[in-house]
């Protein structure tokens, strides 16, 4: 049965008012050759925009080619001078877009050229990462030595800022096969909390703290609490590379000297973290402190470990540690160099 000219007029005219109404009800994106682009504008970066149409699909366009926009939903617009707009998109003059005025707020208009991201993915939440090692080295027959070693390290890192947090600790006795006497032959551990905050990409201010125990170095206690400007060259997944200088207070405390020693000295170091193969890390930091009354007098600590995958969160390493304190306690040497062999775990 043919429908009449009036039902056919009517039939027509609903498919254009829905068309129409779906052009007022969407995005649109206006080209400077021109082109019209309607749909839903998802996200920008890096140049680029990209739009969801119901005719052509996902589109990415240059940002540079977009003459002015508009859309009918609030979106998230970030700006090169760290502004964030949270409103609807009016059109604008050429290489321009307006927000939708309010209230409190007048319309404003901003340049397209400006713009960093649009609806920028939510950022991840900073959370801990790190290790736990232990080891344990057992000897017996004519000699009979045990030695317990733990290392923590934990670090947190967001955009603006890095915690870092870690702890070395080795106990060592030797027991006489003969008479049954135990004697302590490694006794000491160390801890260091470090705080970053980063005023760029790559430059960033710091201050940390140290505490060191040693008693077969007759060391009561060394602490260290300094602070400067750090420089992050590298930081990938495969490579983590930094420099450090700043200043720092030294005070040491020897078993056998009745008074402690304070000094301000400088503060010079490095960070170097690097993936050599798919199983295999390579770990090495130093710190070096010249005394800023005589640069002769130093003391320097550095830290150099492999690690090697045995599951996704297992792993085994060697750590060498070493020591230099150009005024070592009486009696004893400037040198320290301590070994560790170990298991540990991810997280």
């Amino acid at each position: 049965m043919e429908r009449s000219p009036i039902m056919r007029l009517l039939s027509y005219g609903l498919v254009f008012v829905l068309v129409l109404w779906g052009s007022v009800w969407a995005d649109q994106v206006v080209f400077k050759n021109g082109d019209r682009l309607s749909g839903t504008i998802e996200s920008a970066a890096d140049g680029k925009l990209v739009i969801q149409s119901e005719v052509a699909g996902k589109v990415t366009v240059n940002l540079a080619d977009v003459r002015t926009f508009s859309t009918d939903k609030a979106i998230e617009i970030h700006l090169a001078d760290g502004t964030v707009l949270k409103r609807k998109v009016q059109f604008a003059d050429p290489n321009r877009f307006a927000i939708e005025p309010s209230q409190t707020v007048q319309s404003q208009a901003f340049r397209i050229a400006d713009i960093v991201a649009v609806n920028p993915p939510a950022k991840p939440i900073p959370r801990w990462t790190g290790s736990i090692s232990a080891g344990l080295t057992k000897t017996t027959g004519n000699t009979r030595t045990e030695t317990r070693s733990l290392s923590i390290n934990a670090v947190r890192r967001s955009e603006n800022d890095r915690i870092s947090l870690s702890m070395d600790y080795a106990r060592g006795r030797q027991t006489d096969t003969v008479t049954g006497t135990k004697r302590i032959i490694e006794d000491w551990w160390r801890g260091r909390a470090k705080y970053d905050y980063f005023v760029s990409k790559r430059l960033y201010a710091y201050g940390d703290g140290r505490y060191e125990k040693d008693a077969i170095a007759l060391l009561d206690r060394r602490v260290l609490i300094g602070g400067g400007a750090g420089y992050q060259w590298i930081e990938t997944d495969k490579t983590k590379f930094r420099i450090e200088v700043g200043g720092a207070s030294l005070y040491e405390r020897f078993d056998n000297v009745a008074e402690g020693n304070s000094e301000v000295s400088v503060q010079l170091g490095y960070n170097l973290q690097r993936t050599i193969t798919k199983n295999l890390d390579f770990i090495n930091d130093l710190a070096y402190y010249p005394s800023l009354d005589s640069i002769s007098d130093y003391y320097l600590t550095t830290t150099a470990e492999l690690r090697a995958s045995l599951t996704p969160r297992m792993f085994g390493n060697v750590k060498v540690i070493f020591n230099y304190d150009e005024s070592p306690a009486p009696g004893r040497g400037s040198t320290d160099v301590k070994y560790i062999l170990g298991l540990g775990m991810g997280f």
